[in-house]
C-alpha cells in the first residue's frame, strides 16, 4: 500500500506541476536546444568532407545516417534524458554540480574554510546516508590519497574549461553554417565570401549584445524561432524521405553501421569526428538545468526535439542517396526550391539561437567556478525574479564575443571550426560520464557494479568518438585545446594564489591567548562604534587585526570578525545563512559571524546587512545566556562555538525606521560626509534603522541587558568595514615557475578583477583597507 501511495503521490505531483513544466519546456527551446537542433546544417558535410571523399555512395550514406540515429538515441536520449538529468544538485546541473554532490558524500573536497556545521545545512545531504559495503573500500582509498582528490578537481576544471571553450566555438560554427547558404545560391545573390564573413561577424556582435536582457527575456523571444525551425526541418525531412528514398527507414538498423565500417575501414573511423557533431549541444541539457527543471527538459527533448532531428537526418540522407554531388551543401540543396528563402531566414535566426544554449551554460559554469574559488571575481547580474539561476556576466560576455570573432575571421570554414567543436563537446561528455559513475556509486548508494557498468558502456561509445575527434587536432581541433589550456591556467593561477594566501593567514593568525593577556581594553582606547573585520578565516583572529591593535591608539568597542564563504551546495536558505559566535569572553565585546553562500547563490546588495547582523548578534547573546555555562573556560573554548541564527528570529530589540534627514552619526563631520555621499549615490543609500531595548524586564539578566545596550549604542555610533588589501609575492628562493604564477599571473588577475569590497557590497564611505604583503 505504501508503494501505491508513493506512486499516486508522484503522479499527482507531476500533473500538478505540468502547466509550469510546459511553460519551462517552451522556454527551454530558446535556450537549451538551439545548438543541438541546428546541427543538421553541417553534419553530413563534415562527415564526408575529407576522409570519405572516395566513399560517397548510397550504402555509406545509409550507414552514416544509422550512426547519427544511434548517437542521438544512446547519448542525448538514454544517457542524458534518462540518467544524467536525475543527478541534479537541488535542481542545478553541470560538472560542478556533480562534483559538489560527490564531495558531500565522500571527503574529496579541497576547498578551504569547511566546517562540521556546514554538514547540518538542510540541503547538504542528498538521499540515503548509508554506504554499501561494496563501495566503502573504494571510498576510503580515494579519500586517503590527496593526489587522487587533486586529480579529480583537475578533471572537473578541464570539463569546465571545455564548456567555456564551447561558448567561444559554438556561435562561430552556428552562424557561419547559416550564412553559407548565400554562397550555395550564388547565382541569386551578389555577396562575396568577404561580405558573407562580415555579415556573420555582424550577427555575432548582435547576438552577444542581446545577452544583457537576460535568459528569461531571450528565451521568450527565441523559443518560437526554434519551434518554427524544428517544425520546418521535420516537414522537409518527411518530404525528402517520401519523395527521394523511403527505404532510408531501414537504415535505423545497426546492421548498416557494420556495412559502413566494412567498406570505409579506417576512413570511416576518422569520419566519426563529423558524426559526433550531431550530438553537440547535448551537454547544455544538463549544464542549463538550473534555468529550468528536469521534467521540462525531458518533455521538450523526448516529444519534440528528438523526433524532429531523427526525421530531418533521415530525409537529408534520403536526398543525398539520390544526389551524391550535393554532399558539400547537403542541407540547403535538400530544401525544395519554393521554400528555400523562408527556410534560409529561419535557419539564420535559429543559428543565432543555437549559440544561446552554450553562452547561458558558460555564464553558469563561470559563476560556479567563481563561487568555489577557481575563477577571478566578476560582476554577476541576476536577470530574473522568478528563476534564480538565470544570470548574466558582462566581462565574460564580451570576452566570448572577441574570441568568437577571432575564430570566425581566422578559420572562415565550418569544417575546421567543427573539428574543434566536436573535440570540446565530446571531452565534456567523457568527463560527465566519469563523474556520473562516481555519483551512482557514492551518492545514489548503488552497488559499485552499476557505476562500473555505466562507465564502461558509455566510455566505450564516447571513447570511439573522442579518438576520432583527437585525430582532427591538426585540422582545427587544436583550438579547443588552446582555449581549454588558457582558461584552465587562469583557474589554476587564481586557485593557487588564493590557496597560498589562505595558508599564510592560517599560519600567521593571532593566538587567542595574546588577546586575553591584553585585557578587555586590548591595551588601547575602545571608542564607540562597530568594526567589521573581514577575512577568510572561519576560526582564529586574522593578522590584519594585530596591525590596528599594535599601531593605532584606538579601536571600536564592538568588533565582529566577518567570514564570507561558499559551501559545496547550490543554495543556502536565508534562515541558515548566519553562524554567530563569541571570540573572547563577554567583556571583550568581540564576536564572529560566518556568512554562508551556495555556489549558485548571488550576493545581492540588500542594503540591510548591518541591521540583520545586529539582530543576529542580539539573538545570539540572549540564546547564549539561556543555555547552561560551558564546563571549561579555557581560551580555546571561546572561539569555535557557533550557533545558526535566523535573520527572521526575534532578537528582542525594538526596531524603528529613522527619518531620511535624521542624524544617527554623532560626529558632525562624518554626518556631513555621509549626507553628501548619499546625495551623490542615491542607489547606494541604505535604510536607516534605529534599534532600542524594550522596557526593563525582570526576566532579562542585567549583564545581558548591558551587553545589548552597548551593542545598540555602538550601532548608533556607526559601522566601519575593515578589509585587507593584500599583495602576494613569491619568496626569493621560489622556483621560476612559482614566481611567474604568483608575481605575474596572480598579480595580473588581482589587479584586473573586481575588488573584494565591490563584490561584498561594502559602502565606500565606511571602508577601511589595510595593506598587507604576503611572501609565499
Amino acid at each position: 500500500m505504501s508503494m501505491e501511495t508513493q506512486t499516486r503521490s508522484a503522479t499527482s505531483q507531476f500533473f500538478f506541476l505540468l502547466p509550469r513544466n510546459l511553460l519551462l519546456a517552451y522556454q527551454s527551446f530558446g535556450v537549451v536546444y538551439g545548438d543541438l537542433s541546428t546541427s543538421p546544417l553541417y553534419v553530413y558535410r563534415s562527415v564526408f568532407a575529407v576522409s570519405l571523399q572516395h566513399h560517397q555512395n548510397p550504402e555509406v550514406i545509409f550507414g552514416a545516417f544509422s550512426l547519427i540515429f544511434w548517437a542521438l538515441t544512446l547519448i542525448p536520449l538514454l544517457k542524458y534524458t534518462c540518467i544524467v538529468l536525475s543527478a541534479d544538485d537541488s535542481g542545478e546541473g553541470g560538472t560542478f554540480a556533480l562534483y559538489s554532490l560527490i564531495c558531500r558524500h565522500a571527503r574529496f573536497n579541497l576547498l578551504p574554510n569547511q566546517q562540521a556545521a556546514d554538514e547540518d545545512l538542510s540541503s547538504y545531504k542528498y538521499g540515503s546516508t548509508g554506504q554499501p559495503p561494496s563501495s566503502s573500500s573504494l571510498k576510503r582509498f580515494l579519500e586517503k590519497h590527496k593526489k587522487l582528490r587533486t586529480a579529480l578537481i583537475f578533471v572537473v576544471l578541464l570539463g569546465a574549461s571545455m564548456v567555456i571553450g564551447d561558448g567561444v566555438i559554438t556561435p562561430a560554427i552556428s552562424v557561419l553554417s547559416a550564412v553559407s547558404a548565400l554562397q550555395v545560391k550564388g547565382e541569386r545573390v551578389t555577396l562575396t565570401h568577404g561580405q558573407v564573413l562580415a555579415l556573420a561577424c555582424l550577427i555575432l556582435v548582435g547576438l552577444f549584445a542581446l545577452q544583457h536582457f537576460g535568459t528569461h527575456r531571450v528565451a521568450f523571444v527565441f523559443a518560437p524561432v526554434i519551434i518554427l525551425w524544428l517544425l520546418s526541418i521535420f516537414s522537409i525531412g518527411v518530404y525528402n524521405t517520401i519523395h527521394w528514398n523511403p527505404k532510408i527507414v531501414h537504415a535505423i538498423s545497426p546492421h548498416y553501421i557494420i556495412k559502413f565500417f566494412n567498406e570505409t575501414r579506417t576512413q570511416g573511423w576518422i569520419s566519426l569526428g563529423g558524426v559526433l557533431l550531431s550530438i553537440t549541444g547535448t551537454e547544455a541539457m544538463f549544464a542549463d538545468l538550473g534555468h529550468f527543471t528536469a521534467s521540462s527538459i525531458r518533455l521538450a527533448f523526448g516529444f519534440v526535439v528528438y523526433p524532429c532531428l531523427v526525421v530531418q537526418y533521415m530525409g537529408q540522407a534520403a536526398y543525398l542517396s539520390k544526389n551524391i554531388s550535393s554532399i558539400p551543401d547537403s542541407f540547403y540543396k535538400s530544401i525544395p526550391e519554393r521554400i528555400f528563402w523562408p527556410v534560409f531566414v529561419i535557419a539564420n535566426l535559429a543559428s543565432i539561437v543555437g549559440s544561446q544554449a552554450i553562452i547561458t551554460a558558460t555564464f553558469s559554469i563561470v559563476k560556479q567556478c567563481h563561487a568555489l574559488g577557481f575563477f577571478p571575481r566578476v560582476k554577476i547580474v541576476h536577470t530574473s525574479k522568478h528563476m534564480f539561476g538565470q544570470i548574466y556576466i558582462p566581462e565574460i560576455n564580451w570576452i566570448l564575443m572577441v574570441l568568437t570573432l577571432l575564430i570566425t575571421i581566422g578559420f572562415q570554414d565550418t569544417t575546421l571550426v567543427g573539428n574543434a567543436y566536436g573535440l570540446a563537446c565530446m571531452t565534456v561528455m567523457f568527463i560527465t560520464t566519469f563523474l556520473m559513475a562516481l555519483v551512482i556509486t557514492f551518492v545514489w548508494q548503488k552497488h559499485i557494479v552499476f557505476g562500473i557498468s555505466f562507465l564502461l558502456f558509455f566510455w566505450f561509445i564516447e571513447g570511439v568518438y573522442l579518438s576520432a575527434a583527437i585525430m582532427k587536432i591538426p585540422q582545427g581541433g587544436w583550438v579547443s585545446l588552446l582555449l581549454a589550456f588558457i582558461f584552465m591556467f587562469i583557474m589554476y593561477v587564481w586557485f593557487y594564489g588564493n590557496r597560498r594566501k589562505y595558508k599564510h593567514d592560517i599560519h600567521n593568525k593571532i593566538q587567542l591567548k595574546w588577546l586575553l593577556n591584553l585585557g578587555p581594553s586590548l591595551g588601547i582606547v575602545r571608542v564607540p562604534g562597530i568594526g567589521l573585520v573581514y577575512s577568510e578565516l572561519a576560526t582564529g583572529i586574522p593578522s590584519i587585526f594585530s596591525h590596528f591593535v599594535t599601531n593605532l591608539p584606538a579601536f571600536h568597542n564592538v568588533v565582529v570578525f566577518i567570514c564570507v564563504k561558499y559551501v559545496p551546495i547550490p543554495f543556502v536558505l536565508p534562515t541558515e545563512r548566519y553562524l554567530i559566535g563569541r571570540v573572547c569572553p563577554r567583556p571583550y565585546r568581540m564576536y564572529r559571524c560566518i556568512v554562508r553562500y551556495g555556489y549558485k547563490d548571488i550576493q545581492k546588495d540588500d542594503r540591510n546587512f548591518e541591521n540583520q547582523l545586529i539582530q543576529s548578534i542580539a539573538e545570539f547573546i540572549q540564546m547564549e545566556a539561556a543555555q547552561p555555562p560551558a564546563p571549561s573556560s579555557d581560551s580555546g573554548s571561546f572561539d569555535g562555538r557557533m550557533a545558526v541564527i535566523s535573520t527572521r528570529s526575534n532578537s528582542g530589540l525594538i526596531i524603528s525606521e529613522s527619518e531620511p534627514g535624521e542624524a544617527i552619526i554623532r560626529s558632525s563631520t562624518l554626518r556631513i560626509l555621509k549626507s553628501s555621499y548619499d546625495a551623490e549615490n542615491p542607489q547606494m543609500s541604505r535604510r536607516r534603522v534605529r534599534f532600542q531595548l524594550p522596557p526593563t524586564s525582570p526576566a532579562m539578566d542585567p549583564a545581558v541587558r548591558d551587553e545589548l545596550l552597548q551593542l545598540v549604542e555602538a550601532k548608533e555610533a556607526g559601522v566601519a568595514y575593515i578589509t585587507g588589501f593584500s599583495y602576494i609575492k613569491a619568496r626569493k628562493a621560489s622556483s621560476i615557475f612559482k614566481k611567474f604564477v604568483v608575481d605575474i599571473g596572480y598579480s595580473f588577475l588581482r589587479k584586473n578583477c573586481r575588488r573584494p569590497a565591490v563584490t561584498l557590497h561594502i559602502p565606500h564611505i565606511s571602508l577601511i583597507e589595510v595593506g598587507m604583503i604576503y611572501y609565499v
